[in-house]
């Protein structure tokens, strides 16, 4: 069963807080927002408010949070829409470590959700451009990033093969979703590679960009908040996992109701956003959807293989509805080369 999310104790947020001069403390209430294993909390002081986080097991080597935190500092310097840091009194340190746990503090900043409008949709895709654009040259050898993407991975069919064996599926229910899935992602990855893969430059990358990891004011983005998931990669694998987030069609509590089609006027305007500022070539263009079929297949099986579930979502539903959805990406695949050729 999925479990509960983490949360600070009253003593932990004492002493963590007592780190910063952020002046006395007038209130603090949890965030409910983001991955349920890392605890935020929102923290009003005479100075003003911010954001706590506590790194989430998995995402708390230290090189890769000093990597995220010079990324995010770059991006500031840039004008980019991020929440500014808050360095420790003592140190001046954006990495606050204590008790096995790396913690960070943020400037709060105010924004709105997601309305998906297409001016909020051009600017998240224009937004991904700029993100790419700002880091394409930054010298990152000494942090020790993560490398790799979801694309022609070993690990992802590993974890297909999990799934189709998994005894928790009983009598062998996901073993016909998990052969489809192999069957796409082999194919996808087939005509990616054809498509010169392999020399396309590689770059920092966001590797999460999805609504719920911004803040929008006015149909702009307002502050980019996560940078868990910064690595390096092809900025064409970033984009593409960008253009599905914005384009899958969800919405009812139940994904077995989830329609198979992606919202092609989405897919389209994200398309818009990001050419607004970087031009990709046909090769890059065309792969796009099957970099999509690789992302969301990669994104569903890696939890559902070691839990059982897709956060809150039982496991076997989510995955027959993204096998309906990449199927459908797999049906339209010419029609939707076409169309982002023509764009």
């Amino acid at each position: 069963m999925p479990r509960g999310g983490a949360h600070f104790t009253a003593k932990e947020l004492e002493e963590v807080l007592g780190y910063y001069d952020i002046g006395k403390i007038k209130e603090t209430r949890p965030l409910n927002a983001g991955n349920r294993n890392a605890p935020k909390m929102i923290v009003e002081s005479e100075r003003g408010k911010f954001m706590l986080k506590r790194r989430p097991s998995g995402k708390d080597d230290l090189y890769r949070v000093a990597f995220s935190h010079s990324v995010l500092m770059q991006l500031a310097e840039k004008g980019f829409p991020v929440s500014a840091l808050i360095t420790t009194k003592q140190d001046d340190n954006t990495i606050l470590q204590m008790d096995r746990h790396i913690y960070e503090l943020f400037h709060f900043v105010s924004g709105e959700r997601y309305d998906g409008s297409d001016q909020s949709t051009i600017d998240a895709g224009k937004q991904m451009a700029k993100f790419h654009k700002y880091l394409r040259n930054f010298n990152y050898d000494l942090l020790k990033p993560l490398k790799g993407s979801f694309h022609d991975s070993s690990n992802v069919r590993e974890h297909i093969k999990t799934i189709g064996s998994k005894k928790r599926a009983p009598r062998g229910a996901l073993k016909h979703e998990s052969n489809e899935l192999m069957r796409l992602y082999e194919t996808s990855s087939v005509r990616v590679n054809a498509l010169g893969f392999d020399k396309w430059r590689q770059q920092i990358v966001h590797g999460d960009w999805h609504p719920g990891n911004m803040l929008f004011s006015d149909g702009k983005i307002a502050a980019l908040v996560d940078f868990d998931s910064v690595k390096i990669a092809p900025a064409v694998t970033d984009f593409a996992n960008g253009m599905l987030q914005f384009s899958i069609v969800g919405g009812r509590p139940n994904p077995v109701e989830w329609p198979d089609y992606l919202d092609e006027n989405k897919l389209m305007k994200f398309l818009y956003g990001y050419r607004e500022v970087i031009s990709l070539n046909d090769c890059e263009l065309g792969a796009l959807p099957d970099l999509m079929i690789e992302t969301m297949i990669a994104e569903a099986v890696l939890p559902v293989a070691a839990t059982g579930f897709f956060g809150n979502l039982h496991g076997e539903g989510f995955l027959k509805m993204i096998c309906r959805k990449v199927m459908w990406i797999e049906k339209n695949h010419i029609e939707l080369v076409r169309a982002i050729l023509r764009a």
